[in-house]
């Protein structure tokens, strides 16, 4: 005796053929979609900026960092300033100001 679940009527197959039709043309916009010119300048952009983005937060993140450190070697932890190591500092800088100042004077003069 023979199986007749398996059995499809030609309505059935008509119905299984329109299905697929459909899905391979939903397939078929998407793939479209995705390869077109706009799209595909779209993704790119949106991944440079996301790129963009992740350095900009990381450099930001390092600079923020290195700007910590740097206040933490000039200011205690009340922030009031370190001056045995603030005064070094500022007469380094006040002395290379100073030779700047003699140079450019002996070159104008």
């Amino acid at each position: 005796m023979a199986d007749t679940s398996d059995i499809r009527t030609p309505a059935q197959i008509e119905a299984d053929i329109k299905r697929r039709r459909e899905v391979l043309a939903d397939t078929l916009d998407e793939i479209g979609v995705r390869v077109h010119p706009k799209t595909i300048v779209g993704d790119a952009k949106a991944k440079v900026v996301s790129n963009i983005d992740h350095t900009l937060g990381r450099a930001y993140v390092s600079v923020n960092k290195a700007v910590t450190d740097v206040k933490a070697q000039f200011v205690d932890e009340e922030g009031a300033p370190r001056l045995e190591r603030v005064l070094p500092v500022a007469l380094v800088a006040v002395g290379l100001v100073g030779l700047l100042a003699l140079g450019t004077r002996r070159r104008k003069g």
